[in-house]
């Protein structure tokens, strides 16, 4: 009997993402896995039951019955504790997880000795580089924040020579220069605006200013490990928004992405910085999901 590979429909509200995709499919097939996906699981990411047909996968109509026949789960949002407890003995679960949130909830998994690997903890090394998915997931995140700044700014990003005048640059500044920050870096200069970038490890500066980056540098060293920045103290943080402080003042887009794995996202801009900013400016905040790094950020809300 072959392993049996089962992609529930995503039940997190406004999630279009789908765990695994039709071309993917076929490569499991080649590999004697059966694939079973739940009715509608890919529409969202423009993939219909009959795409998942063609490339040798069955469709479940019942979500319930699809967690109870899965030898190997794949999702891409934690599951619900209801979809936990549905899963059979010995089943293999592998998906972001956000595992530092709340640990009590994998009791009930360990309890039916679920094997669950959670895509958050591949570390970022060479080697598990190909399945590194939480790096290409914060590349798109860091994309999209700065398309989406430069839809709701009421002005050009870039310089505009006109008849009527010369329209300047929008400046850019982006909180945070790890996979997301500097894909939002990248972005934001090939739309033409004028950008800083700030982090509080210096081992990136030299990443920020070959994507053409103004490097906003407060003389605080804060590398971690891993790869990620460590928590400051409460001296390094009022350093560290004091300058800054000028920074977001004279900024027409700020995007943030500063994050500490297994920790609330750190507050770098306060209520009284946002008061000093033009009015018209935007703020995104990728930090959102972990309290986010704006003192004024509420997750899914404008």
């Amino acid at each position: 009997m072959s392993i049996r590979v089962c992609i529930p429909k995503e039940s997190r509200e406004g999630e279009r993402r789908v765990a695994l995709v039709p071309e993917v499919v076929k490569r499991l097939r080649a590999m004697d896995l059966s694939v079973t996906v739940e009715s509608g699981a890919g529409e969202g990411a423009g993939y219909g039951d009959e795409d998942y047909v063609a490339a040798g996968a069955d469709i479940e109509q019942d979500g319930s019955k699809l967690l109870a026949a899965a030898n190997l789960l794949l999702t891409v949002n934690p599951l619900p504790a209801e979809q936990m407890a549905a899963l059979p003995q010995g089943c293999v679960l592998i998906g972001f997880m956000n595992p530092y949130s709340d640990p009590s909830r994998f009791a009930t998994l360990q309890g039916k000795q679920v094997s669950a690997f959670s895509m958050e903890l591949i570390p970022r090394i060479s080697r598990a580089q190909a399945m590194d998915a939480l790096s290409s997931q914060a590349s798109i995140a860091g994309y999209k924040a700065v398309l989406i700044a430069s839809t709701l700014l009421g002005k050009f990003f870039p310089m505009l020579t006109t008849a009527a005048g010369t329209v300047r640059p929008s400046k850019v500044l982006i909180i945070g220069a790890g996979v997301a920050g500097l894909q939002a870096i990248a972005t934001a200069k090939r739309l033409g605006a004028v950008v800083e970038g700030y982090d509080v490890r210096a081992a990136v500066k030299d990443q920020v200013e070959s994507l053409g980056a103004k490097f906003v540098d407060i003389d605080i060293k804060a590398e971690g490990s891993g790869g990620y920045a460590r928590e400051l103290t409460a001296e390094e943080k009022a350093q560290q928004q004091a300058i800054l402080a000028r920074h977001v003042a004279a900024a027409d887009v700020v995007v943030t992405t500063a994050a500490i794995p297994g920790r609330p996202s750190p507050k770098i801009i306060t209520a009284d910085m946002v008061a000093g900013m033009k009015g018209g400016s935007v703020i995104v905040d990728l930090a959102a999901e972990g309290g986010g790094n704006c003192e004024l950020t509420e997750a899914g809300k404008t």
